[in-house]
């Protein structure tokens, strides 16, 4: 593909006009005066850029176009003096009316690019800042996203801890069933031997009382004992599940906090949306030509900003 022209002849021709009437030529000039006001090397160095052989050529076609054709060879043949003369000075006046729109045109578009860039340039400022604030926000969220993670992995492992505990009382209590059933199998089965022995030895049921009097005593600490380790057990039950509440009350606060942020985001969210709305007005602003009208929104949208972050700080 063939690489685009870096000026177009109606830019030269605008450009070569405006130099015209900068230099107070409202009529047609002469062609040593032409070339006095505009040159190759002048008109490249007003656009910065062009090559020389082309600003030649279309130089070249606009001296014919506005000396030659239209100024010293402007005669009507069978026309009076006095009308040509008249006709030869509405046309001058034409012309210079036309060279001074092109000025005043071109001053315009100046002065609204000039305000234009100034206020892209403080909306890009303000932009910049907004993004800083908005890149803070979130290293903030994913910290404590972090630590929220800590605290999740902790409360599964307290949690496994409990479930582990709740496992080892259950077993006690299997083995404290399991103890008193032997207990009663062991006291059905003195009972019965006791019987026995009453009925055929009736001179040694005093020291089978004893005996089972023994084993009831010792059935009865051993049975203590079982009761006390459930109660320690029970205990420490108990101390697992105020842990596990303190820490379900922590995860509470945590996620009150991530509101809190998730709230603050809106916020910034908020303020995002009335720089987009600024922004708005600025362009509509600069479109209408009025610079005064820009300037105010943007003053007010930083003391937007300003209120917002104060806001944040005071959180």
């Amino acid at each position: 593909m063939s690489r685009p022209a870096a000026v177009t002849p109606d830019t030269i021709r605008a450009t070569v006009l405006a130099m015209l009437a900068e230099a107070g030529e409202p009529a047609p000039p002469s062609d040593t005066r032409f070339r006095r006001i505009v040159s190759v090397r002048k008109l490249r160095a007003r656009l910065g850029a062009g090559d020389p052989a082309t600003l030649s050529r279309h130089l070249n076609a606009i001296e014919a176009e506005v000396v030659h054709a239209g100024l010293t060879g402007f005669v009507v043949p069978d026309v009076p003096p006095a009308i040509a003369a008249q006709m030869r000075a509405l046309w001058e006046a034409a012309v210079a009316t036309q060279l001074g729109d092109v000025v005043r045109l071109r001053q315009d578009a100046e002065q609204a690019r000039e305000t234009a860039d100034a206020a892209r340039h403080e909306a890009e400022l303000r932009t910049e800042l907004l993004r800083t604030e908005l890149a803070d926000l979130h290293t903030q969220l994913a910290a404590r996203s972090e630590e929220l993670l800590g605290l999740r992995l902790e409360s599964r492992a307290l949690q496994e801890r409990t479930r582990l505990l709740e496992s080892a009382t259950a077993e006690l209590q299997s083995q404290l069933a399991s103890a008193e059933e032997a207990a009663a199998q062991t006291a059905r089965t003195h009972a019965g031997e006791l019987a026995a022995e009453r009925a055929r030895y009736d001179g040694l049921s005093k020291q089978l009382l004893r005996e089972t009097a023994h084993q009831r005593e010792t059935f009865q600490t051993e049975r203590q004992r079982l009761e006390a380790e459930l109660a320690h057990a029970a205990e420490r039950l108990a101390a697992f599940e105020s842990l596990r509440d303190r820490l379900l009350t922590e995860l509470g606060d945590e996620r009150n906090g991530r509101q809190h942020a998730a709230a603050e985001a809106a916020a910034l969210a908020t303020v995002v949306e009335q720089q987009r709305q600024t922004l708005a007005l600025v362009g509509n602003a600069t479109a209408k030509g009025a610079p005064g009208a820009v300037r105010r929104p943007a003053r007010s949208t930083a003391r937007t900003v300003q209120k917002a972050a104060s806001a944040r700080k005071a959180k």
